[in-house]
């Protein structure tokens, strides 16, 4: 008997590691946000071995398929989060992500091969998150040469990223570090490697693009960014990953925040971190007499919007988030600032089609359309309302998997 409840614990242990299998679903009824701008007000997504096969107004044929009856919900495609630090490595921040809503998340510091350990582990089943894109460190302290080295250790790997690589912002990066940048860009090339490069000053970004950088990791928070600058960034194809709301002060509690991470209601201006604001801020702005100034709140809103203007086709700028409080709490702290100045359609693509060009999956991910990756959430309300209904999400799938379902 004893050896019968044994076999009957390893076979239910080896039921849990096993990847949810894709299934051929319909979702009927839904207010579908494809997210090129495109909203059918009732419609039918019909999903065949992991990828989306059609997308209608009205109904559609559904026999033989499991269906999933969407009615007062929106269907989105799942969240992309073009930067983020999974700092612990673990089920319970890759839950977090899932339930939010993100569906990819690209890795954006810490050594490739924990980053890679986790895109394994969820890839075999272990638990659930998102799909991740690991990427890996190269340092722009070190020879031309020694940096091309470290690109080609990366590709060995199969690592298709670099992490942020830090360009000094203030007065503006050394010729030294261009070098090196230069070297870093030309192998990544030859490679397959995407370059990501953290430049957080307009002096920094513009030496990035003209090094023939084209992913920006954060917008501009030290200065304001000038008309020739964006348009720089636009004439080159090159896109910014937002973290809109590096500066962005908290107050009270956000409304999505469980209560396990709620500010306290006591009229402190808070850090995305919960310290005070603006002191907390990373590397904050300073007066004259040391004081942080805040400024960086205004500074990247201003530069998002004068980026996203120099390009006629609004690919200019794409989404990531960076921090790691509860997932719910950094997507509305993200959001809000989004919404000072961009529109909800404008939100939906940059955390959708250009979120996904931005991490180099444009033709899989990122819209509701025909031939791409089942990667559907499905929300509790009308995102094309306001950004509080972006945080209803209630169903996930990813790759035509059910990974989250709250209804």
């Amino acid at each position: 008997m004893k050896r019968l409840l044994i076999a009957a614990s390893l076979f239910a242990a080896a039921l849990t590691a096993v990847p949810a299998l894709a299934q051929d679903i319909a979702i009927t009824n839904a207010r579908i946000i494809v997210g090129s701008g495109q909203v059918i007000d009732s419609g039918t997504i019909i999903v065949r071995g992991g990828k989306i096969v059609s997308v209608t107004p009205g109904a559609a044929p559904t026999q033989g398929l499991r269906t999933i009856d969407a009615k007062g919900m929106s269907a989105m495609p799942g969240f992309i989060d073009g930067h983020k630090h999974v700092n612990n490595f673990g089920a319970e921040q890759m839950k977090s992500l899932i339930e939010a809503g993100y569906t990819t998340v690209l890795a954006g510091g810490g050594p490739a091969e924990q980053n890679a350990a986790l895109r394994d582990r969820i890839e075999k089943g272990e638990f659930i998150g998102p799909r991740i894109i690991a990427s890996g460190q190269v340092n722009l302290r070190q020879t031309p040469a020694e940096a091309r080295a470290a690109v080609q250790a990366l590709a060995a790997k199969g690592i298709k990223h670099t992490g942020e690589i830090g360009l000094t912002p203030e007065p503006a990066p050394p010729q030294a570090e261009i070098e090196v940048l230069k070297a870093i860009v030309d192998e990544a090339k030859k490679v397959g490697v995407q370059v990501n490069v953290h430049a957080v000053s307009s002096p920094a970004m513009a030496a990035a693009v003209d090094a023939g950088v084209t992913r920006l990791v954060h917008l501009p928070n030290k200065d304001f960014t000038s008309y020739d600058q964006a348009e720089r960034v636009a004439q080159t194809g090159s896109i910014v990953a937002g973290l809109i709301a590096f500066g962005a002060p908290n107050i009270d509690t956000l409304s999505a925040a469980p209560a396990s991470v709620q500010w306290p209601k006591d009229n402190t201006v808070r850090f995305r971190d919960g310290k005070p604001w603006p002191e907390a801020i990373a590397g904050a702005n300073r007066d004259p007499k040391g004081r942080a100034t805040g400024t960086e709140a205004g500074y990247t809103i201003v530069n998002a919007r004068r980026i996203w203007d120099a390009d006629p086709n609004h690919q200019t700028i794409s989404y990531s988030t960076d921090q790691n409080a509860a997932d719910l709490v950094v997507l509305e702290h993200e959001l809000k600032s989004f919404s000072i100045v961009f529109s909800m359609a404008d939100i939906h693509r940059i955390i959708g089609p250009n979120a996904a060009r931005y991490v180099g999956m444009a033709d899989q991910i990122g819209t509701i359309e025909a031939g791409k990756l089942a990667d559907i959430i499905l929300l509790d309300g009308n995102p094309t309302l306001n950004i509080y209904e972006m945080l209803k999400t209630k169903v996930v799938l990813k790759e035509g998997k059910v990974v989250v379902d709250k209804r």
